[in-house]
């Protein structure tokens, strides 16, 4: 059984632990850009993340809202749902570890925009947020008191939220109301898909319907074409067969007529050509 979060808010654009501002943007880039397969945010302990020591879980999805009200109104806020281990769900219980700072890679490998790495949980905001804002620059791009705990070097840490963590569980069992209303939610979906597809199917069959009739006009003057060869091949063929006919019926060996030699009085003489 898997214990989630309610959406809690991780962090406000502005101010950092190291003087710079989270940007509104960034928060943009990483409600676009996160995704837990292709790397999770894990949750630890003060943004310790040596190797030996435990993780308290993970940052199982986020989304931004524009805060509507109070002093932060018109900020954008980074909110994540969260799938915390049992001992941070004991901690919880006991109000321990209530604050969270997310990490931030503002350019996170190859993905063109910030990226959230990480998120710490702990007890005094003081120790990752607004006092140490006083103390954390030393210089310009000096190392501060919190550079060492750092994945990457150019990564920020937020101010710390206090955080009101309350857990809902996913159970395989579900209300007997909850079943019948997804059951609705995916017929109505199932059903928007099924309209969708066949308003497609429609307009695929006229238009290959409009395709298929202008094939068929182009087929059928090529057909008339072809009748009018046939009746003018036809009449060709008439043609020929009445001539063999009237040249097989004249005499194959024609024989000319008498040819009587001088004036033609002499008759005795004649001549057989």
């Amino acid at each position: 059984m898997t214990k989630k979060s309610k959406p809690v808010r991780l962090c406000v654009e502005g101010a950092t632990t190291d003087g710079r501002k989270v940007q509104r943007q960034w928060l943009t880039d990483i409600e676009k850009n996160y995704n837990p397969t292709v790397y999770g945010a894990r949750i630890n302990m003060e943004h310790w993340n040596y190797s030996w020591m435990p993780r308290f879980g993970d940052v199982d999805s986020v989304y931004t809202e524009e805060i509507s009200e109070g002093p932060l109104s018109g900020k954008l806020a980074l909110y994540g749902v969260l799938t915390p281990t049992p001992e941070l769900i004991e901690m919880n219980k006991k109000r321990q570890k209530v604050y969270t700072s997310v990490e931030i890679n503002p350019n996170f490998s190859d993905m063109g925009g910030a990226y959230l790495v990480g998120l710490a949980v702990t007890d005094n905001p003081a120790s990752l947020g607004t006092s140490m804002l006083q103390f954390s620059q030393d210089g310009e791009g000096q190392n501060t008191r919190l550079s060492e705990r750092k994945q990457h070097k150019d990564n920020v840490f937020t101010a710390a939220e206090e955080t009101r963590i309350e857990f809902t569980e996913d159970s395989d069992k579900t209300g007997l109301l909850d079943s019948i209303k997804a059951l609705f939610t995916r017929e109505r979906k199932t059903n928007d898909i099924n309209l969708s597809d066949i308003r497609q199917s429609i307009e695929l069959c006229a238009t290959e319907q409009v395709k298929t009739a202008g094939e068929v006009e182009k087929l059928s003057q090529k057909t008339d074409e072809l009748d009018a060869v046939k009746k003018q091949t036809a009449a060709l063929r008439a043609e020929l067969d009445t001539l063999k006919t009237d040249l097989s019926q004249q005499d194959k060996q024609p024989q000319r007529p008498h040819a009587f030699g001088g004036n033609g009085e002499n008759t005795e003489n004649l001549t057989d050509c």
